[in-house]
């Protein structure tokens, strides 16, 4: 019997596709894009003045004792109020582009009414990875993101956190808002209430008409996969664009009041712009989300899930894994999450078939029917909505087509396929880097984004097109062997789920392909060894060992050749680092970084001289 799902309507679901010189090709979706506001702050006066006591955002109170406690609200009303007063204190500081806002602290309500007023007052701000001053040694990346952008602002949520960094890197000569808490009499700092409370001129209603579409609304950083973070600029026009563009391709977000929930950071382009400008456009609730996919924090996730039902609901893969665990045995979190939810939605990294099973089992076995597990493909570059599915039918590495407005440039490159990106949702480029800005565009002006796609069908191409990995991850074997890192990584990932974390894949100039494995925390349940056993011993437990062996076994027997056939595996007691730039807030990999800074454990894979490295039996 087919599955039955869940309604949800495709906004695109035709293409059109022209060729240009040889090896070029060029798609584009054959709807058009309709009008779209020349600032998001539009937005937020149309819904302080249509729906003033609707609810913006709601975030749990911490406690005396640091738990999570009742639900604290902002109304689009008190949004849209202190947000100017907020947009007063910022004109009479003289910021702008050149002393923007830096916000240091995770996802908050006083992180949200900064950003508002920061966009009211037409001041960039930049929402700041919270670890380059939580977990860094250094602070090396915090201060290179206080070079680039030279703040005539900065924002923490609190002393007892964010002291350290702030005493650090931050210039004597820049204002420190703080929302608890001080740095003592050895310098100065003001209170978020004081900006709150400033009082409103005709100064506020004179910044925000004098900001329009080419207005810099914030800077986010790049994930500095190779090199250091750079700074994205987005402009009015390539967020307002973009939301309209998640509008037409989704048009599940404009059919009732959105309700998200939502855990994903705001200095990422998927937190900060997909799903916090999400809300704003159409006017919805975003309930913070101060859980995380991690096993201390997902707890909180879960919680959260079994008392808010979201209308939509976005996460990464290893979120999307510890939902389905949970829902085969939480009754509380199958019927409250499965009530109202007309989409799921993943990205940042590919997930595994069983994680996608095991979901659609639940939910089945709850309403009767599935709910459509979507995705796409996009970057911080491109606003982040750039490609999405066409149907319910989704498969692991589907993308779709160009979202309305957008062209895609098909270009063949070393035999894979690059997609190239123009349209008003592209960032003009970086800050202050004019040479990686020029190096970023290709001569018709396309932003070339460095992922490689083919098509889900070459008969079909209204289907659209599959990841196909990323070309500069790919690497030629010894033997001249392209190895395609993407497919492969994906590949070993499902078969080796729910145990698998992520996978490295080595070989550069080697006779063979290896596989540094990430592994879950499930492998302590299947070691048989004690909860708090260390993590090495747990992966040379033998239960644990001859998982692997079958998994490698029978990855083989579905090998074709060297470039798809794993020789050799090895399973990492350390987990990635966000210091090393290994692993990005959202949790995905950064394969790159990983060999960089493993490069001794990668040549003893490939030396025979690991502890233990599993090879294929045949």
């Amino acid at each position: 019997m087919t599955a039955t799902f869940r309604p949800l309507k495709f906004g695109v679901t035709r293409v059109s596709l022209r060729d240009g010189v040889p090896g070029t090709h060029y798609l584009k979706a054959e709807q058009e894009l309709q009008a779209y506001p020349e600032r998001m702050t539009d937005r937020l006066r149309h819904w302080a003045q249509t729906a003033p006591d609707r609810t913006f955002m709601a975030r749990r109170a911490k406690l005396a004792d640091g738990t999570l406690g009742d639900w604290q609200h902002i109304t689009y009303a008190q949004a849209w109020a202190q947000g100017r007063s907020i947009a007063q204190a910022l004109i009479e500081r003289g910021l702008n582009a050149e002393r923007p806002v830096v916000i240091l602290s995770e996802n908050s309500l006083e992180h949200a009414l900064l950003a508002l007023g920061s966009m009211i007052a037409g001041v960039p701000f930049v929402p700041t990875s919270p670890p380059y001053s939580l977990i860094s040694q250094d602070y090396d990346k915090l201060k290179h993101v206080l070079r680039t952008v030279t703040p005539g602002l900065v924002f923490a949520s609190d002393a007892a956190r964010y002291g350290k960094a702030i005493v650090a890197t931050v210039g004597s000569d820049v204002e420190v808002v703080l929302a608890e808490g001080d740095l003592g009499p050895s310098r100065a700092v003001t209170a978020f209430q004081q900006l709150t409370s400033t009082p409103v001129t005709a100064q506020v209603d004179q910044a925000i008409a004098a900001t329009g579409p080419d207005t810099i609304v914030k800077f986010l950083f790049t994930s500095g996969s190779t090199k250091l973070p750079k700074a994205v600029i987005n402009t009015q026009r390539l967020w307002c664009a973009n939301q309209q563009q998640m509008s037409q391709s989704m048009p599940v977000l404009a059919e009732e009041p959105l309700v998200l929930v939502d855990w994903l950071p705001w200095n990422h382009t998927f937190g900060g712009n997909h799903n916090f400008g999400m809300v704003l456009f159409h006017g919805g609730t975003l309930y913070i989300d101060d859980g995380k996919p991690t096993p201390a924090l997902m707890h909180e996730t879960l919680r959260n899930l079994r008392e808010v039902a979201p209308t939509v609901y976005f996460n990464v893969p290893t979120g999307f894994e510890a939902i389905a665990q949970a829902m085969t045995t939480d009754d509380a979190l199958r019927k409250n999450l499965l009530s109202r939810v007309k989409m799921f939605f993943y990205a940042g990294a590919a997930l595994a078939q069983p994680i996608w099973d095991s979901l659609y089992a639940s939910q089945e076995r709850e309403i009767g029917e599935r709910i459509v597990m979507s995705t796409g493909l996009g970057m911080t570059e491109s606003g982040p909505f750039a490609i999405f599915v066409t149907s319910p039918n989704v498969r692991a590495g589907d993308l779709g087509v160009p979202t309305p407005g957008m062209e895609l440039k098909l270009v063949d490159m070393q035999g894979k396929t690059e997609v190239r990106y123009r349209g008003p949702n592209i960032s003009p480029g970086y800050w202050r880097a004019p040479q990686e800005t020029a190096e970023a565009f290709d001569e018709e002006g396309f932003f070339c984004t460095g992922d490689a796609v083919k098509w889900i069908d070459e008969t079909d191409i209204h289907l659209g097109l599959k990841f196909d990995g990323r070309i500069a991850e790919d690497f030629k074997l010894a033997t001249g062997t392209f190895v395609s890192v993407g497919p492969l990584r994906g590949k070993i990932i499902a078969a080796g789920a729910p145990y698998i974390q992520d996978v490295v894949l080595t070989g550069l100039n080697m006779k063979e392909v290896g596989a540094m494995v990430f592994p879950t925390p499930a492998v302590r349940a299947l070691s048989g060894l004690n909860a708090d056993a260390p993590l090495a011993d747990v992966l040379n437990a033998a239960p644990v060992l001859a998982h692997f062996q079958k998994v490698l076994d029978e990855l083989a027997k579905t090998a074709t050749g060297s470039a798809n056939r794993i020789a050799r595996l090895c399973l990492l007691s350390e987990a990635p680092t966000i210091d090393r730039g290994e692993i990005t807030d959202k949790g995905s990999i950064n394969q790159r970084a990983v060999l960089a800074h493993r490069a001794e454990t990668v040549a003893a894979l490939h030396a025979d001289t690991l502890h233990t490295i599993l090879k294929p039996s045949h």
